[in-house]
């Protein structure tokens, strides 16, 4: 490991990977106790048309990722809560609209698109110096607005029917989620990509949940664990030359399988 520290795109990777955990961690936990998982991949899918609207206009592509995301986010809210749209039903339309203005915009472009790929699947050997300040950024605003709103969250996402009758204002504090989790897509695109981002945002989380009793716990795992995911499939990656945002997503899957395996038989033998 200290001989890849040699080069910078490798301490710009692993700077990336511990600040991403850490947006990863505390919002994965929420997506995981609340279970919209679904919710989170089609913010993700469609921010792909933010990519395209950030090549046409010739700027930083996570630039264009962050209107997307959001509009995706409170559309998809405001749809499912107020329109009565089956939840399904606005993820696939806010999905397959955002990933078609994408590639109409894409299309658009003079020349080539030379870094697509890597907002697909993935690269965080390819994070410049610029997008760990804008994801450094996004950590700070989202840890403020979590530690400003936890006792709320917290009974959201236990409770939300208590939590309405008990005066709190359940869709803005919906709302006000998805716009956390849009804002953590936008981290996590550089990582593992807007096809794989939903496993990365949910495994460390969900790996967390079987190991602890409380949300503050669990997050603090969920982050431990994210970093170490990460810093794993990153030097596997160097190791085997393959595909960095892959590799992290197959540690991550092997480590909550092995996991849930493991708890499984341990229920079957206290039986």
């Amino acid at each position: 490991m200290p001989d890849i520290l040699h080069f910078e795109f490798m301490r710009n990777a692993i700077m990336a990977a511990l600040l991403s955990s850490i947006a990863c961690g505390i919002i994965g936990t929420y997506v995981v106790v609340r279970r919209i998982g679904s919710i989170s991949g089609g913010i993700a899918h469609t921010a792909f048309g933010g990519i395209g609207l950030g090549y046409y206009l010739g700027v930083n592509p996570l630039l264009g990722i962050i209107p997307f995301s959001l509009l995706a986010a409170i559309g998809i809210g405001l749809l499912t809560r107020k329109a009565k749209v089956a939840e399904d039903t606005a993820i696939g339309a806010f999905w397959a609209t955002g990933m078609a203005i994408g590639v109409i915009l894409i299309g658009l472009t003079p020349g080539y698109a030379p870094n697509l790929f890597s907002y697909l699947f993935g690269n965080i050997l390819t994070v410049p110096a610029s997008d760990l300040q804008l994801i450094l950024l996004l950590d700070i605003l989202i840890g403020a607005v979590v530690w400003l709103f936890s006792k709320e969250f917290l009974a959201v996402s236990f409770d939300e029917e208590y939590a309405r009758v008990s005066g709190l204002k359940t869709l803005a504090l919906d709302l006000l989620m998805l716009c956390l989790i849009a804002l953590t897509v936008v981290i996590m695109v550089r990582v593992a990509g807007i096809v794989m981002v939903i496993a990365l945002l949910t495994i460390p989380a969900a790996v967390a949940r079987m190991f602890s009793r409380t949300l503050q716990g669990m997050m603090a795992l969920a982050v431990s664990l994210s970093i170490a995911f990460n810093l794993a499939g990153l030097w596997l990656s160097w190791v085997f030359d393959v595909a960095s945002g892959a590799t992290v997503i197959l540690v991550a899957a092997l480590v909550f399988l092995a996991t849930g395996a493991t708890a499984a038989l341990a229920g079957r033998r206290k039986r």
